[in-house]
């Protein structure tokens, strides 16, 4: 697969824009964390506030940004024409898909890596000047705290899985303004619903089932006996999701006319 690899990773290094987007990612995910926790307060009374999933809270916004790289890898293809080119030099496409799943996860990896980093720092920068203290029961925000790493790591590996999740659907709908759409409305929109659901049977059933809401739940370092799913079966919900949709994007890539 040495072949398929090395001319993925030449796309996403010379097509115009994709180069960017991870640094982009990473600017936007640090920038939105950083606002969250300059305005959010503990007063002397206390506060229910979960300090790591707060400094970690623009994951949400950075995601949309792996979801258009992830999508932009197969949809620009497509889009151009240039698929047909692709296969023609590399026919094996399960190689071909798996290549660009492999440059997607590495480069989604070293971005979520470095944006989670700058938002356990502005978290522990930020958090104590707004009464988040230790006498409050809030110590510094620390990678050597269990829960903290746990959430940080687990919000790497939600980067991942949602930027292989993009990957599938736009493999399987071949237009990057419908996978765009798709993918987004699968993690936002449903996201909202099951608060929209007067049933609370209903409502939690759908929040076990979001991929965002499960795949969130990773970062929960306080009351997890109160969360519809705990933090590592929340993110097999989305590693589902995203299995999902790549063996579903694969299995029509390798039986469709490109």
């Amino acid at each position: 697969m040495r072949r398929e690899l090395r001319a993925e990773w030449t796309k996403v290094r010379t097509a115009p824009g994709t180069a960017w987007l991870p640094v982009a990612a990473v600017a936007l995910t640090v920038a939105v964390s950083a606002a969250a926790t300059a305005l959010v307060s503990c007063p002397s009374a206390g506060c229910r506030y979960d300090a790591p999933k707060v400094g970690l809270s623009g994951i949400q916004a950075g995601q949309a940004i792996i979801v258009i790289l992830a999508v932009l890898s197969v949809g620009a293809e497509y889009g151009t024409g240039m698929i047909h080119t692709t296969l023609v030099a590399m026919p094996r496409r399960t190689a071909v898909l798996a290549a660009k799943a492999t440059i997607l996860t590495a480069l989604t990896s070293a971005a979520g890596t470095v944006a989670v980093l700058g938002c356990v720092l502005a978290g522990r920068l930020v958090l104590p000047r707004n009464g988040f203290i230790p006498a409050r029961g809030y110590p510094l925000l620390s990678l050597a705290d269990g829960p903290t790493f746990r959430a940080a790591a687990g919000s790497v590996l939600y980067l991942v899985l949602i930027g292989l999740f993009a990957l599938g659907v736009a493999t399987t709908v071949r237009d990057s303004a419908t996978a765009v759409g798709l993918v987004f409305g699968l993690l936002y929109v449903l996201s909202v619903l099951p608060y929209l659901i007067s049933d609370p049977g209903w409502g939690r059933f759908l929040w076990r089932i979001s991929p965002m809401n499960a795949g969130l739940a990773i970062q929960s370092t306080r009351h997890l006996a109160a969360l519809p799913l705990g933090p590592w079966a929340g993110l097999g919900v989305l590693a589902g999701w995203a299995a999902g949709a790549l063996l579903t994007g694969g299995l029509l890539f390798r039986l469709r006319d490109a």
